[in-house]
């Protein structure tokens, strides 16, 4: 079973920056699709970005488009989400997802529409005003 671990959330004020990141316990390349959801308090989990199962062609939420970069290293078997210009909407607790694919190749958006079930624990990220 795959493990993963999220890391780097913190407090920051809007406008800021924070890099956040999920080290897998194994490879990820072409085994499993991978995804950042977010969770504020009283709200549904929301998906904010994955990549494809090769970990290429970053898919983003409208939300967050332009501001997030996801990327993918895939010696250290980590993801990791810049967040750029963050807003007080962007307060979270940020969780990676894993799922694996049923063949080598699975796009970035079929990566986001996919279901998961292997989490992280979180990583909580605050923006003040």
């Amino acid at each position: 079973q795959l493990h993963l671990v999220e890391s780097g959330g913190g407090s920051v004020q809007a406008g800021g920056s924070l890099n956040i990141s999920c080290a897998a316990s194994g490879p990820l390349v072409g085994r499993y699709c991978l995804k950042w959801f977010r969770q504020a308090p009283g709200k549904e989990r929301e998906g904010v970005a994955s990549l494809s199962s090769i970990g290429l062609d970053p898919y983003y939420a409208d939300s967050v488009k332009g501001r997030f970069t996801l990327s993918q290293d895939n010696w250290k078997n980590t993801l990791y989400l810049q967040m750029n210009r963050l807003t007080v909407e962007d307060s979270a607790m940020y969780y990676c997802a894993a799922a694996p694919t049923k063949s080598g190749y699975e796009t970035a958006a079929h990566c986001y529409q996919t279901q998961y079930g292997i989490w992280g624990q979180g990583t909580q990220v605050t923006v003040s005003s």
